[in-house]
C-alpha cells in the first residue's frame, strides 16, 4: 500500500519495491573475505553468515531537519536500492502548517517535491544538477543496505581502519570513505558530494555523516543514529550540519 505517499513518487516507490519471493540466496562470504580489512570487519558483522543477499530496504525513521535555520521535528519513510534508486518521503511543520514531499532518485533523475497543506509548492527541482546530487546520495545510504554493499567496488582507505565504496550511478563514480572501529562498527561516512550548500554554484563539496547506535534487524546489523551536513571535516562542520535521525524499523527485500 502506498495511499500515505506523496502523489509523485507512488510510481517510482512501486518500481523499486520489488517484492520477491523466496528470499534471495545467502551472501557469499568469499566476497566479503576479499574486501579491504576495514570493510570486511565491517560487513563480517553487519552481515552474519547465512543472511540473504537483500537488495531493498525499506526504513521507518523520525529526527530533526534544519530548515531556514530552525531544526524542525520530522517522520519520514524511505525505499532504498543500491545501485539503482531511493525514494524518500517525509511529513514536517512550517509556520505551524503541514509540509509533505519527496527526494527520488532512479533511472530518470532525480527530483525533489514538497507541498504546504499537500497544495501549496514550497520547494520543487530537477534536472541534471539534482540527479547528480541525489546520486551521491543513494551512494552513502547504501550503508542502510550491508548485504548491498558487496555489489559497490572496494578500494584501501587512505587511512587505517577506512575503506573506499565505490558506485557508478549516471556514468559518474560515486565514492564513499568509510571508518570503522575495531569492533566492525560503522562510524563515518565522508564524500565529495555534487552540490550547492553555500548557495555560490554546484560542485564538489565535502558530505559526511556520524553514526552510531546499531540495530539488528532481521539479522542484519544497521547504524540507526545518523547526523549529516556539507563541510564535513572542515572548521565549518557544525553550522554545516542539517539532518539528525534514528532510524526506528527496517525491511529488507
Amino acid at each position: 500500500m502506498t495511499g500515505w505517499l506523496p502523489r509523485g513518487a507512488r510510481r517510482h516507490w512501486a518500481d523499486l519495491h520489488r517484492p520477491g519471493h523466496p528470499p534471495p540466496p545467502a551472501v557469499d562470504a568469499a566476497v566479503i573475505a576479499g574486501l579491504p580489512e576495514p570493510a570486511r570487519r565491517w560487513l563480517e558483522r553487519a552481515v552474519p553468515p547465512g543472511t540473504p543477499a537483500w537488495s531493498v530496504a525499506e526504513l521507518s525513521m523520525r529526527g530533526e531537519i534544519r530548515l531556514g535555520g530552525s531544526w524542525r521535528a520530522f517522520s519520514a519513510r524511505q525505499l532504498v536500492a543500491p545501485g539503482t534508486g531511493f525514494v524518500w518521503a517525509a511529513r514536517t511543520r512550517l509556520l505551524g502548517l503541514p509540509v509533505a514531499g519527496y527526494d527520488r532518485y532512479g533511472p530518470g533523475g532525480g527530483e525533489l517535491r514538497w507541498r504546504l497543506l499537500g497544495v501549496l509548492p514550497v520547494m520543487s527541482a530537477a534536472g541534471p544538477d539534482i540527479t547528480r546530487s541525489a546520486a551521491g546520495r543513494l551512494a552513502g545510504e547504501s550503508i542502510t543496505v550491508p548485504p548491498a554493499c558487496l555489489g559497490a567496488t572496494w578500494s584501501e582507505g587512505p587511512a587505517p581502519d577506512t575503506a573506499v565504496m565505490s558506485w557508478v550511478l549516471g556514468g559518474e563514480r560515486e565514492d564513499a570513505l568509510l571508518r570503522v572501529d575495531q569492533e566492525g562498527r560503522l562510524r563515518e561516512l565522508s564524500m565529495q558530494r555534487w552540490g550547492d550548500p553555500d548557495g555560490t554554484g554546484f560542485g564538489r563539496h565535502p558530505f559526511g555523516v556520524a553514526l552510531s547506535g546499531e540495530t539488528d534487524f532481521a539479522g542484519v546489523r544497521v547504524p540507526t543514529v545518523l547526523r549529516a551536513g556539507w563541510a564535513w571535516g572542515t572548521d565549518r562542520q557544525a553550522a554545516g550540519e542539517f539532518f539528525r535521525a534514528r532510524i526506528e524499523a527496517v525491511r529488507f527485500r
